[in-house]
């Protein structure tokens, strides 16, 4: 049986790690840290991004589709310029190259049988074929219990499938740059297992991409519920750059410098507000439907991923959502240098994925 945090790694072998690399690979930047293993705990030893825009001959922002040779080619050099010195890392999959959702399996079937079936019941809820995906899944712990008439509550299950063309893709990369990968797994679990402390609070994460926005609901740590928002912080630069006309580079400059505030300009504000809202709608609907479903409160909100450090998002969201909500601090799980604390308390959010894949690597 698969197990939910483990979910779609694939581990190149068993042996004790001393230091281990995340690498994520986004749509417009990369982001890569290095964790070494000190007296049973992570520390700290360097991080780093790079934008991808250049590599494609664009401005910094714009969300890029490099080829193999090239994203290797950027990976060496963002490993370079971060000062990393582990070849062993392990690298993010999108969550548009994959499908996360919840299965049921007949209440009957013994757990030792359910591998059987996933194969036959994924290929409902998978719009391709099935030979070309990686499967795996997770039993979501239940109370077990029989009703009235005899009849024995379906397994709630929580299966993923990846392309294998995206499998292969990274494969490539991680080949070409000369480096071990120890493993693959779908960008929003990294990000949980570095943002969600060890709590049992029913959480909703919401990592807000340059491409694409992720969202989750966990409760006991374990997730629910997955949605992805087909809008990021790309699309709020670039309906910037159209509606004020003005080139992408520049726009990306006003929304970093004034993002949701009103000492922004008006129109920059009314811009990115306009994205925000429609992530937060269907974030909503999410909670609001999960709420529905399991009659529980979302409790908590964490906001991730480099599109939540905009100004005036965190802001936003606080009147957006009834929740408490917090951003994502990755780096808290690690130890580092008091001097760099704070630093890396700003920068964390965008970091949630890479921390966590490294985290992961260390574990294995």
């Amino acid at each position: 049986m698969a197990n939910l945090k483990d979910l779609l790694t694939k581990f190149a072998g068993k042996k004790e790690i001393e230091s281990a690399v995340g690498v994520d690979i986004g749509s417009s930047a990369i982001k890569v840290v290095q964790i070494k293993r000190k007296h049973s705990k992570a520390v700290l030893e360097t991080y780093g991004t790079l934008s991808l825009g250049p590599y494609a001959n664009q401005e910094v922002g714009m969300t890029t589709n490099l080829d193999t040779d090239t994203l290797a080619k950027a990976l060496v050099d963002t490993l370079r310029e971060s000062n990393v010195t582990s070849k062993d890392i392990a690298m993010a999959i999108p969550a548009s190259a994959s499908l996360i959702f919840n299965i049921e399996i007949p209440g009957v079937v013994p757990e030792k049988d359910i591998g059987k079936i996933i194969p036959t019941e994924a290929r409902k809820y998978i719009p391709v074929p099935i030979g070309e995906v990686t499967l795996d899944w997770s039993i979501i712990p239940q109370v077990k219990h029989v009703d009235e008439d005899g009849a024995v509550p379906p397994h709630q299950i929580l299966l993923a499938a990846i392309q294998n063309d995206t499998l292969a893709k990274y494969k490539e990369v991680a080949q070409k740059a000369s480096l071990m990968s120890g493993f693959y797994e779908i960008e929003i679990f990294s990000s949980i297992r570095s943002s969600v402390k060890n709590d049992l609070a029913t959480t909703m994460i919401i990592d807000f991409g340059a491409l694409k926005t992720k969202i989750a609901v966990m409760e006991y740590g374990i997730v629910r519920t997955f949605h992805l928002v087909n809008k990021g912080s790309r699309d709020i630069t670039s309906n910037m750059a159209k509606s004020i006309g003005t080139p992408f580079a520049r726009a990306e400059e006003m929304k970093r410098e004034g993002g949701m505030t009103q000492s922004s300009d008006a129109a920059v504000s009314d811009i990115a507000r306009l994205v925000v809202d429609q992530i937060f709608r269907e974030a909503n609907t999410t909670l609001f439907n999960y709420e529905k479903k399991h009659n529980k409160a979302v409790s908590k909100i964490i906001l991730s991923g480099g599109g939540s450090l905009m100004k005036g998002f965190m802001e936003e969201a606080k009147r957006a959502f009834h929740s408490e909500v917090e951003l994502s601090d990755p780096f808290d799980k690690t130890e580092s240098p008091a001097f760099l604390q704070d630093v890396l308390a700003q920068v964390g959010p965008e970091f949630a994925v890479a921390v966590g894949l490294a985290l992961r690597r260390l574990q294995s």
